[in-house]
C-alpha cells in the first residue's frame, strides 16, 4: 500500500545522527514515506554524521557518529516547484551542517516554502517544520520567526531567535517539544518521543493500541547507538511506557552507546567501533517487575556480553519468553536469547555475528537480513533492519497507526 503521508528530511554532513536517525526509523516504520534530500549530493551518496552529548565538560562534545547516513532523494527535485504541496513535514536535524546550509539560497528558500502560511483558497493541511537543537538557525534566516513565533532550541539559539522575531521558551525539561502552529521545535534528541507524537498529531494520524504499553529496554556499557535509542524514543512517541535497565547501574545513570556503521552486502568483516551517545537509564533494575511490561527489547552492540555473564539478566529474558510476552533483539542482543532457550525451533533473522550462535541455539531457519517474527519472538540482523523491526514490534503490541 502507498504511503498516506510523505515527509522531507533536509540533510547534510555532521547533522547530528540521532536527530537523523529516530524520525527517519520512526516515520519509515509507521507508513510514513521519507525522502532524504542534501545540497550537492545525489541519492545514493551519504552523509557523515556527529554525535552531541556532554561528556563531562562544559558544552557538549561533537563526536563521529555513523558514516552512511542515506542520501535518497535529489535535492533539486523535491525543492522544485513548491515542494509543501508535495510533503506532508520537512524536518531539519541539528548540527554544524545548518551554518552553511543558512547562507544557501536554495536552502533557505526551500525552508521558507513550508514556513510561509498556506492559501487562503486551499483546504489543504499546513505542512509540518520540524527544527532541532541548532537548525532553528535555518528558519530565522527565511524568516519564519517573524511575529512572535514561540520557539526553543539550544541555549545559544535564544538570541538567534529573539533577533530574528521570535520569543524564546526554555527548553525545560529537555523533553519539550513548542508547537506554534505548523512549527515544531526541540532541544534536540532528547525530546524525540513528544516530537514523534506531535509530528503524527499534526499530520492527522490517528493512533490507537499505544496507550497502556509498557516496553523495557535491557542495557549495559556499549549497548548499539541506534538499536537502543530509537526503539526507546518511537515506542514513546506511539504511546507506549518506555523504560531502561541494567543490572549494574542505577535509575539516572548512564550507559555508553557504541556506533558500528553497516558492513557492505555480502561482507564478513568486522566493523570499526566508535563512542556513541550516552543512554541515560530510567528504572533501578531492583524495581523491575515482568508483569509490568508487554516486551522486552535487548539490542546490540558489545553489551550482551557482559550482560550474558550476568544470571538475573538471562533469568529476565526467561521470564518474558515464559510468560508469553513479546521478546524482540537485535544483533548481538541474541545471545541473550540463546542463553535462555528461547531461539530453539524458532525462525530466526541473524546478522554474521550472531549467525553461528543462533544456529547453535537451535533456531530452526536463520535469515541473513530483516526482521522475523515467530510468535511473540522477534529478530532483527543488525540496526539497517530498524524499519522493519520496529513495524513488526508495534504490529506484535497491537498498535496501529492511521491517517
Amino acid at each position: 500500500m502507498a504511503p498516506q503521508r510523505r515527509v522531507l528530511m533536509l540533510c547534510g554532513d555532521y547533522m547530528e545522527d540521532y536527530e537523523a536517525a529516530v524520525p527517519f526509523y520512526a516515520l519509515t516504520a509507521l507508513g510514513v514515506a521519507v525522502d532524504c534530500v542534501a545540497p550537492g549530493k545525489l541519492p545514493g551518496d551519504a552523509c557523515l554524521t556527529a554525535v552531541h552529548d556532554y561528556l563531562g565538560f562544559e558544552l557538549y562534545t561533537e563526536l563521529p557518529g555513523h558514516a552512511r547516513f542515506p542520501v535518497t532523494a535529489d535535492f533539486a527535485a523535491a525543492a522544485a516547484a513548491d515542494p509543501s504541496s508535495r510533503y506532508d513535514a520537512l524536518i531539519v536535524p541539528g548540527g554544524r551542517f545548518t551554518e552553511p546550509l543558512s547562507c544557501d539560497e536554495a536552502a533557505v528558500a526551500l525552508v521558507k516554502a513550508f514556513a510561509a502560511p498556506a492559501p487562503a483558497t486551499t483546504l489543504r493541511r499546513r505542512p509540518v517544520l520540524v527544527l532541532t537543537c541548532h537548525s532553528q538557525l535555518l528558519l530565522a534566516a527565511a524568516g519564519g520567526l517573524r511575529g512572535g513565533v514561540r520557539c526553543t532550541a539550544f541555549f545559544s539559539m535564544r538570541p538567534v531567535v529573539e533577533l530574528a522575531g521570535g520569543r524564546w521558551v526554555e527548553p525545560d525539561p529537555w523533553g519539550l517539544c513548542v508547537a506554534d502552529g505548523n512549527v515544531l521545535t526541540a532541544i534536540g534528541w532528547p525530546a524525540h518521543a513528544e516530537i514523534i507524537r506531535e509530528l503524527l498529531a499534526a499530520m492527522g494520524a490517528r493512533v490507537d493500541g499505544g496507550s497502556g504499553k509498557a516496553v523495557l529496554i535491557l542495557c549495559a556499557d556499549y549497548v548499539d547507538d541506534y538499536e537502543a535509542n530509537v526503539p526507546f524514543r518511537a515506542l514513546a512517541g506511539v504511546g507506549c511506557r518506555v523504560e531502561a535497565t541494567c543490572p549494574t547501574k542505577r535509575k539516572g545513570e548512564s550507559c555508553v552507546t557504541a556506533i558500528y556503521d553497516a558492513a557492505p552486502a555480502g561482507s564478513l568483516s568486522v566493523t570499526e567501533e566508535r563512542r556513541g551517545h550516552n543512554f541515560v537509564m530510567t528504572i533501578d533494575w531492583a524495581d523491575v517487575n515482568v508483569d509490568d511490561y508487554d516486551c522486552v527489547v535487548v539490542p546490540g552492540g558489545r553489551a550482551p556480553e557482559l550482560l550474558v555473564t550476568h544470571e538475573k539478566a538471562v533469568a529476565l529474558v526467561k521470564e518474558f519468553g515464559d510468560k508469553g510476552k513479546v521478546v524482540a533483539s537485535i544483533d548481538q542482543g541474541h545471545l541473550l536469547l540463546a542463553a535462555a532457550g528461547l531461539l530453539k525451533g524458532k525462525r530466526c533473522a541473524s546478522g554474521v555475528p550472531m549467525r553461528a550462535v543462533s544456529r547453535l541455539a537451535g533456531a530452526e531457519v536463520v535469515e541473513a537480513d530483516g526482521a522475523v517474527a515467530d510468535g511473540k519472538l522477534l529478530t532483527a540482523a543488525s540496526w539497517p533492519d530498524l524499519t522493519q523491526f520496529l513495524a513488526r514490534l508495534v504490529d506484535l503490541l497491537g498498535i496501529t497507526v492511521s491517517f
